[in-house]
């Protein structure tokens, strides 16, 4: 029986006897969400005993806490691939609108407050003109900047409609399974977990309106007098939270890694021999990246020692994968394409990393399927039953054919039985 306005039970009894296994998502934007939704759905394929409607916590940082929201509230991984991808094809689909409707409210409350700093400023600078310069007089004309360029109050009315349907619930509360959706307050900077007690009573969707409110794209979310804003500011993953509540098996996906353009090139799939050539965009993603990682690497290296006896798995993307790193991370257009892309490479990282992953996971009642694993043919748009994707564009030609160069690599190997490597 579902709780009232709640989601079913009868998860958790058939994993009462399995050690706990969590699920931590970091961000990246919807681009980062259309990624992790490729590599889950590789993952519910290609590993037996393993559900992610029925595990026993759940961990969302910014775009991640979409998806752990949606996931927790009894959402197969399925359907959140016609919510996110589709674009309109299935009913209440997340359209681009949702993300990318103009902060008409926080422009026009800024904009009031233009003439009552103008005029102190011009006052400023007219008393005072040798005490200060013109260009400290007017400083203050940065409070009338805008917080943010869309509006992400769309992004908490779209998920309160989802979550409230039958079934499913807005609250924390009256969930079957544990989640944490993580944001930081923007007062004191420190980290914030939605659905632990004291702040469990915030709505799901307001949660995840405030953990995914990037600075400089979206404002700041008010939550009981307090402003909060994404939570990736202070870790990218936050499995902290998953392991403190006794989660011997954390299953990770990072969507945002930092590129490696030397290995790219070496393997015929570069864009650039050398970063700057990009342009400040891709100087600025790559140094966005680089910290978000650096600062993940030091994480998953404590948790080794601070939760002795627990499991903690990553899958990410390649360092050389150009096809990652090149997509504009609010991109839409390609998102079906980049989902098929992440199902496939994580399937390749699964069987490279069998050896060593085989037995950790075998330990918590999951077991690989090698046969689903080698199976050439097998691809996420058949999985799904939809239509293959167009032909790639002339200019990702070069790097399909890298693709196909290291997949006949692969089938070398198979073939004379070398085992792939861990």
């Amino acid at each position: 029986m579902p709780r009232p306005g709640g989601v079913p039970r009868k998860a958790r009894g058939s994993r009462a006897r399995k050690p706990p296994i969590g699920l931590a998502l970091a961000g990246g934007g919807p681009f980062g969400a259309v990624y992790e939704i490729g590599a889950l759905l590789a993952l519910q394929d290609s590993l037996e005993g393993l559900d992610f409607n029925e595990l026993d916590v759940y961990v969302g940082v910014s775009a991640g806490s979409f998806l752990s929201a949606a996931l927790a509230n009894g959402i197969p991984v399925s359907e959140i691939y016609g919510l996110f991808i589709e674009d309109g094809e299935v009913e209440g689909a997340l359209t681009p609108e949702v993300f990318m409707r103009p902060a008409f409210a926080e422009y026009l409350a800024r904009a009031r407050s233009v003439p009552p700093i103008l005029a102190k400023s011009i006052v400023n600078y007219v008393t005072r003109p040798f005490g200060r310069g013109a260009l400290e007089s007017f400083a203050a004309l940065g409070r009338a900047i805008p917080t943010g360029i869309f509006d992400n109050d769309t992004i908490h009315r779209y998920l309160q409609a989802v979550f409230t349907r039958p079934g499913r619930t807005d609250d924390f509360r009256q969930l079957s399974r544990k989640l944490y959706l993580v944001a930081t307050d923007l007062d004191t900077g420190e980290s914030v977990s939605f659905g632990r007690p004291g702040h469990d009573h915030v709505p799901i969707s307001k949660a995840v309106q405030a953990s995914a409110a990037l600075p400089g794209l979206f404002p700041p979310v008010e939550i009981d007098g307090h402003h909060f804003v994404d939570g990736a500011l202070k870790k990218t993953l936050h499995a902290s939270e998953a392991l403190d509540d006794g989660a011997r098996l954390v299953i990770c996906v990072n969507p945002i890694v930092p590129y490696d353009a030397s290995l790219a090139t070496e393997k015929g799939r570069g864009r650039h021999s050398r970063l700057v050539e990009g342009g400040l965009p891709v100087v600025l993603s790559q140094t966005f990246r680089a910290i978000i990682h650096s600062r993940m690497a030091t994480g998953l290296s404590k948790y080794r020692t601070q939760y002795r006896g627990a499991d903690v798995i990553l899958f990410e993307p390649d360092a050389d994968d150009s096809e990652i790193f090149f997509t504009n991370i609010f991109g839409y257009a390609t998102r079906q394409r980049l989902c098929e892309h992440a199902y496939a490479r994580t399937r390749r990282d699964l069987l490279k990393r069998r050896s060593t992953l085989e037995p950790i996971l075998a330990r918590h009642g999951i077991r690989m399927k090698v046969d689903v694993l080698e199976d050439p043919d097998r691809r996420l748009s058949m999985r799904l039953g939809r239509p293959a994707n167009r032909s790639p564009a002339p200019w990702r030609l070069p790097g399909a054919a890298a693709d196909l160069r290291e997949t006949l690599v692969d089938l070398r190997r198979w073939i004379a039985r070398d085992p792939p490597a861990a």
